[in-house]
């Protein structure tokens, strides 16, 4: 079976729901997160974000709602993620929409013009779903980075509950994410990871670099009980072409990444 193949993302899910957790939304974390909760319940986040090629996320949603799981599918407001037909499919299966913003890198940094940008979008998408969360882009070729224009004002009185990099408790949940096509894409990330935990992560041998080595440690009953999953669907395909395509476009990506890094 290939890594990042459509087939092994239902058998990363179904082996974690084999070892008892429970695939939720991030809107759903807030109640799993109550102190009673927490000490019972083995979950996973799940969240995607759709960056590029929205049918491919639909397949993924269609795997999770053929197993009785919950995701939550951030969707970007440029034409590459933005399709009105997939959000609706999407969220017909139960699953959570949301916006994935980034406004701040759009407007250039103009706080002002990022904030009317951002609460124009959270209307547009909330035609289709009643969104409750946002979730930043990382907009990596970008000098702006996108959660600053949420740190400088109070969302929530825009009546959202919640935003995974700001209102996730780390020292709680360990943060995974396919960025890079691999489990250990922090190493090559300007924005997609958690860099006051990333450390103590890595001591207790929570890294991996295949879905396969990932797949193995839940069996092994090694995974910590609360995780924030968060993949990009353009990655898992399972035809060919796409496959090999995005193989090799990701590996010119993270060439280039660490020469920004370093820089």
């Amino acid at each position: 079976m290939r890594d990042f193949s459509l087939d092994m993302y239902r058998e990363l899910l179904e082996t974690l729901q084999r070892q008892g957790y429970i695939l939720i939304r991030y809107c759903d974390y807030p109640a799993y997160a109550n102190a009673k909760a927490k000490a019972k319940a083995k979950y996973i986040i799940l969240r995607h974000d759709v960056d590029a090629c929205p049918q491919n996320s639909l397949q993924t949603a269609q795997i999770e709602h053929s197993i009785g799981a919950l995701a939550t599918y951030y969707f970007r407001c440029g034409p590459e993620s933005n399709k009105p037909e997939i959000i609706r499919a999407i969220a017909q299966l139960g699953h959570e929409i949301g916006y994935h913003y980034e406004d701040l890198a759009l407007c250039d940094g103009d706080m002002q013009k990022a904030q009317a940008h951002f609460e124009t979008w959270l209307r547009y998408f909330r035609q289709y779903y009643a969104v409750e969360t946002v979730c930043a882009h990382g907009s990596p070729r970008s000098r702006w980075d996108n959660k600053e224009l949420l740190k400088q004002q109070d969302y929530k009185a825009l009546g959202i509950t919640g935003e995974p990099y700001l209102d996730t408790d780390f020292s709680d949940v360990l943060y995974l994410t396919d960025t890079g096509r691999c489990w250990d894409g922090y190493k090559v990330s300007r924005r997609d990871k958690i860099p006051l935990y990333q450390d103590e992560w890595n001591k207790n041998g929570w890294t991996w670099h295949t879905t396969q080595q990932l797949i193995q440690t839940a069996k092994d009953g090694k995974l910590p009980p609360h995780v924030l999953l968060t993949t990009h669907p353009q990655r898992w395909n399972s035809s060919n072409a796409k496959w090999w395509r995005e193989l090799v476009a990701q590996t010119i990506k993270n060439g280039i990444k660490r020469i920004w890094i370093k820089n």
